[in-house]
């Protein structure tokens, strides 16, 4: 029998999120983890907020529960290259 999944357990834990500063000077923020996990606003703080609420959302789903407990990266990078 498989342990039960707390969502405070997942809730303290660190998530990987990808910001994007847009030409219309809003920033974009997703977490990479859960689908459709993302969001944007005009400042950074604020988007960064926003991102937080909505990874809160998504745990409150059960599959989203085991994804984000599961989730131990040893690193985790994001690089951009120009071609």
């Amino acid at each position: 029998m498989s342990k039960a999944i707390k969502i405070t357990d997942v809730k303290t834990s660190q998530f990987p999120v990808v910001v994007e500063k847009g030409e219309d000077g809003f920033y974009v923020v997703e977490c990479p983890l859960f689908q459709g996990c993302y969001t944007q606003a005009k400042s950074l703080d604020k988007a960064l907020k926003n991102i937080k609420e909505v990874i809160g959302l998504c745990l409150e789903e059960k599959e989203n529960q085991q994804v984000g407990a599961s989730f131990q990266p040893s690193e985790f990078s994001i690089h951009s290259i120009t071609l």
